[in-house]
């Protein structure tokens, strides 16, 4: 890269040009005097900057009865970000379903799409029948694949910045899969690939149970759990990728497996049946002593897990999403335990996104992508460095 200096021309054009695009997307609409008033900047760079990015589709100039009402005299011109000059998706790839979601440049929600999927389908059934969700609900929108300027995706396992899975042990096939490289045959946009945790822990921290905390753990409670955390409102992943894998603490001579200790018959349920788990939970609710039993040790071994963590990193809350966040009661009994390992317990609450977390925190990915690049003013939550 050449140096760039105070006096670089380029670099001083696409700081006025970030510095008003940021102004434009925080309000309805403005007129080139307001837009002057906010940034700063001088009236003929602003001007220069506005038309500039008119013939760049970004902005778009406001009819006068659109905008205030009209005076004596000539109104002023008032312009808007144009939040539909592109799209982006955030995509979650699951066990047992894989989902889309669509939104403008601003994050509005424009729809969402899901379809189920076997357990034990390979990888190229599984990435088939993600690639039809998003036909589906690019066809439902009427949004062309050309329009879409940025992907995000939430997988399970350990992901490398290319978007190559170095770790998968929930899906077939998945381990060492190129996953970054084999979406982005399907798009001709940047396609950003996360670990599902974390994803799902952007989420909550963007518009969930960790709103407007930035220490941050989402733990996503299962038979084969993971975490993801936020430290000082920057995603963590840490070194490799691995940070928050707590589903192999047993490894460190913690005991049992999380299949086994759900048992209710002295053989280990399957990492990926959704449904013996939640039958494990409905006998529990239903008074079962065996499965209370069960229930009682899996919650017991989870708290353990999430105590790790918060020892760890001092997170001011703890989300619960996964299979645990509809468990009756689990709240009270992970504050008490905490309370008793941590030196400081944070809050405790249950996921407010729950299925939907995941994608959420995907199409997050994708918009602090392109966030970076209009308006390259603030590092984001989930940039890699």
């Amino acid at each position: 890269m050449g140096r760039m200096t105070g006096g670089d021309p380029s670099l001083l054009r696409r700081i006025n040009s970030a510095v008003v695009l940021h102004a434009l997307r925080g309000t309805e609409c403005a007129t080139l005097t307001e837009i002057t008033r906010v940034t700063g900047l001088s009236r003929p760079t602003v001007e220069g900057v506005v038309e500039g990015q008119i013939e760049a589709g970004l902005v778009v100039e406001v009819a006068a009865e659109e905008g205030a009402a009209r005076r004596q005299g000539r109104p002023a011109r008032r312009f808007r970000f144009r939040a539909e000059a592109g799209y982006l998706l955030g995509l979650e790839i699951g066990s047992h379903r894989v989902s889309a979601v669509l939104s403008d440049l601003d994050g509005r929600i424009l729809g969402t799409s899901q379809k189920p999927v076997l357990a034990s389908a390979p990888a190229d059934e599984r990435l088939e029948r993600l690639r039809a969700t998003v036909a589906d609900l690019l066809r439902r929108t009427g949004v062309s694949r050309q329009a879409v300027r940025a992907v995000g995706v939430g997988s399970p396992g350990i992901v490398e910045a290319d978007g190559t899975v170095r770790l998968g042990t929930a899906l077939p096939e998945w381990t060492g899969l190129e996953l970054g490289e084999r979406l982005r045959r399907s798009f001709r946009c940047p396609v950003l690939v996360e670990n599902d945790a974390n994803t799902a822990a952007v989420a909550e921290h963007w518009k969930g149970a960790a709103a407007g905390s930035d220490d941050v753990v989402y733990v996503m409670a299962g038979l084969s759990p993971g975490a993801g955390s936020l430290i000082g409102g920057r995603l963590h992943r840490g070194f490799g990728g691995a940070a928050g894998e707590i589903g192999a603490l047993h490894l460190l001579g913690r005991g049992e497996t999380p299949e086994t200790l759900l048992s209710t018959n002295g053989e280990p349920l399957h990492p990926l049946d959704e449904q013996a788990v939640a039958a494990v939970f409905a006998d529990a609710r239903d008074g079962d002593a065996q499965a209370q039993a069960a229930l009682d040790r899996f919650v017991r071994r989870l708290v353990h897990d999430v105590a790790a963590l918060v020892l760890a990193l001092d997170p001011e809350v703890v989300v619960i999403g996964g299979w645990a966040a509809g468990l009756d009661g689990v709240l009270e009994p992970l504050r008490e335990e905490l309370a008793r390992y941590c030196l400081r317990t944070p809050r405790v609450a249950l996921s407010v996104l729950g299925e939907a977390a995941v994608a959420t925190g995907a199409l997050r990915l994708a918009l602090d992508h392109v966030e970076e690049q209009l308006f390259a003013v603030e590092t984001t939550v989930t940039a890699r460095r």
